[in-house]
């Protein structure tokens, strides 16, 4: 049987662990190769590791386990223009580009007062200019046959989650960008989509932002709790979403914000 996604090439960021492996993973088992892009070291003022070079290759190594192609890129996605010579390298690889996941993004923790300028600045350009850049990098790609971009934003967004403000202002600006884009680029067949999880048990999870939620401001606790009698979700409940979004199942979704927040927006 043919894949969902089957000789479809798509470029992930974020891609050496958490949600982006899951992504590439679950798109592979379903016939993509992928170009596969982290920064691969720390960034100043996100207290957690980022990852490293060796877990790249790992997602590299678990899709060609599965037969398929991976092409792996060490690069910023605050850098426009390395990011888009590495996008070019890759799809100059693969022959050509069908679709794209901003996945890469960083959260910071603190309360209003303590939350500083140097924290949104590191936020909003991996989270929101980084989503650009990679937009910007993948659509001349796609100009000639469409395809689908998909940019991972946050449930966080539309609930006005607080205690990382600058992480939810940043994924609220997903949206607006991904609206705006879906509008823009609907002639040429690109389709435009976001994805907006709960919490996913992955590396990102700030000390701070846990403190506080538990020491300082147990009060905002509810605003956190899914609706559904799970604490937090599995990465591959949201690749499911991608993998949909990829594939021709979706060639008439456009402009939609797909929630897989086990109902911790309708709370």
């Amino acid at each position: 049987m043919r894949g969902r996604v089957e000789g479809k090439r798509v470029l992930i960021t974020g891609a050496a662990r958490g949600m982006g492996r899951s992504h590439a993973v679950r798109l592979a088992e379903e016939g993509a190769d992928l170009i596969l892009v982290d920064i691969c070291e720390s960034v100043p003022m996100i207290e957690y590791p980022l990852a490293a070079a060796d877990e790249l290759a790992e997602t590299a190594r678990l899709v060609e386990a599965l037969g398929r192609r991976a092409v792996t890129k060490v690069v910023d996605v605050r850098d426009e223009e390395d990011l888009r010579t590495a996008v070019d390298q890759g799809v100059e690889e693969l022959g050509g580009l069908d679709a794209s996941v901003a996945n890469a993004g960083v959260l910071t923790g603190g309360t209003w007062d303590t939350t500083t300028a140097e924290q949104w600045r590191a936020v909003v350009d991996v989270n929101l200019i980084g989503t650009w850049n990679t937009c910007r990098s993948a659509i001349p790609h796609l100009l000639e046959r469409g395809g689908s971009l998909i940019n991972i934003s946050s449930a966080a967004a539309i609930k006005g989650s607080p205690l990382h403000t600058p992480y939810t202002a940043s994924k609220f600006g997903v949206i607006g960008m991904s609206r705006a884009l879906a509008n823009e680029l609907a002639a040429v067949n690109i389709r435009v989509n976001t994805v907006l999880p709960t919490g996913v048990a992955t590396g990102m999870q700030p000390e701070t932002l846990h403190t506080l939620l538990h020491d300082k401001r147990a009060d905002l606790g509810p605003i956190f709790q899914n609706a559904l009698p799970i604490v937090m979700t599995e990465a591959v409940d949201i690749s499911n979403a991608v993998l949909y979004l990829v594939s021709d199942e979706a060639r008439h979704v456009t402009g939609l914000e797909l929630k897989v927040d086990a109902g911790v927006s309708i709370r």
